[in-house]
């Protein structure tokens, strides 16, 4: 292929850049077929019951909905799960920085699927941090009161016992995770289809926790620096 010159670059520079460029061209390869393997992959269980969530309404009041309703006009469901527990005074910044970037583009999604972030704080203390954060785009859903999040690792309470030691989760206690789970309606039932367990995988030295992690735009741009990520963690605010 014909590479591109930029203004005053040495012959060193564009020797490596080239190098560098066949690596970018073989994860982009690689990355493909991951998607592909993810895709064929068989459905995974059926859910144990129709779980009953918390939402603001179109009335603008809470209301009950169940899993079946949340996929909409779609057969896939797309669920995340916040750490923004009831015992958290604020929410996790890893996750409210990666909301950040979802929320632009949750307008987009809903023409494929249907996303839904889910934590086990009240509907009315999510509300009142998605109008303090700006998200307009994204649908907050209260897991308090079923047992969604134990079920599905949005919380350590289920973790083998080898993970919890991993994640030094000390016996007799437990707290929220963060997981994406992808759900499939199919012949009536609703099937689990994926989960982002790597997020729970122990990195190999000088790996980022967060290397792979297609969804969250920050690490891809910090990726693109000099800098790298480093040890750079975002804040819930600047201020």
């Amino acid at each position: 292929m014909e590479h591109l010159r930029y203004p005053n670059e040495t012959a060193e520079y564009r020797a490596a850049r080239n190098a560098l460029l066949n690596d970018e061209i073989a994860l982009r390869a690689q990355i493909e077929a991951v998607a592909a393997k993810r895709r064929a992959l068989p459905l995974g269980g059926e859910v144990k019951e129709d779980y009953v969530f918390e939402r603001i309404g179109k009335n603008a009041t809470p209301e009950k909905v169940k899993m079946s309703e949340l996929f909409g006009p779609h057969d896939t469901l797309i669920l995340y799960s916040f750490m923004y527990g009831p015992e958290r005074e604020l929410p996790c910044p890893g996750c409210t920085h990666l909301l950040d970037g979802i929320d632009g583009a949750a307008r987009h999604i809903g023409q494929r699927a249907a996303l839904h972030i889910v934590a086990k704080s009240s509907i009315a203390r999510l509300t009142a941090w998605v109008h303090e954060r700006g998200w307009d785009h994204l649908s907050l859903v209260s897991t308090a009161g079923n047992s969604y999040d134990a079920d599905y690792f949005g919380d350590t309470s289920r973790f083998p016992k080898g993970l919890r030691a991993q994640h030094r989760v000390p016996d007799g206690e437990n707290w929220d995770e963060t997981i994406f789970n992808v759900f499939k309606k199919s012949g009536g039932a609703i099937r689990h289809f994926w989960g982002s367990e790597m997020s729970f995988a122990p990195t190999e030295p000088n790996q980022h926790h967060r290397a792979g992690d297609q969804v969250d735009p920050l690490w891809g741009l910090l990726d693109m620096t000099p800098e790298g990520r480093g040890d750079f963690f975002p804040k819930v605010n600047y201020d």
